[in-house]
């Protein structure tokens, strides 16, 4: 199994989904991060997990044999480019259009797409485009 680098300052640490069809998920799933480029971290007979990212089945025993209900998840890429393949990719893994990629209305230089996965759930792959300035250089002044 490989070892991940434990980050620390990050709003989550872990999300679980839990689904009807583990195989189906699976195949969506590997489709959707082999766009990001981010690697499957390991497996089991009722689970998988990609980074901060875990599925399981209702039978698993973190799952108490409940399905989780609808939820909109996005990931975040590194170019529009990625966002068209990762688009493509979930496609042809069984996922279902919910939205072209392209520019949205959020804020300037928002380009994202949307699929959904085989339970329902909302999957988004987003770019910010290119930074205006960075966290860094942004000075607060309190007074």
């Amino acid at each position: 199994m490989e070892v991940n680098e434990i980050q620390r300052g990050r709003l989550i640490d872990h999300l679980q989904l839990v689904v009807r069809d583990l195989a189906a998920s699976k195949k969506f799933y590997a489709a959707a991060l082999e766009a990001l480029k981010i690697p499957m971290g390991g497996e089991g007979p009722d689970f998988f997990w990609f980074d901060e990212l875990f599925i399981s089945s209702k039978e698993s025993k973190a799952a108490q044999n409940q399905l989780t209900g609808r939820t909109h998840l996005a990931f975040q890429a590194s170019s529009t480019k990625m966002v068209d393949h990762f688009y493509e990719l979930t496609l042809k893994a069984g996922g279902k259009d919910n939205g072209k990629p392209g520019e949205r209305p959020y804020h300037p230089g928002y380009y994202a797409c949307f699929v959904t996965d085989p339970d329902g759930n909302n999957i988004e792959a987003v770019f910010h485009g290119p930074a205006k300035r960075s966290a860094e250089s942004i000075k607060i002044t309190w007074g």
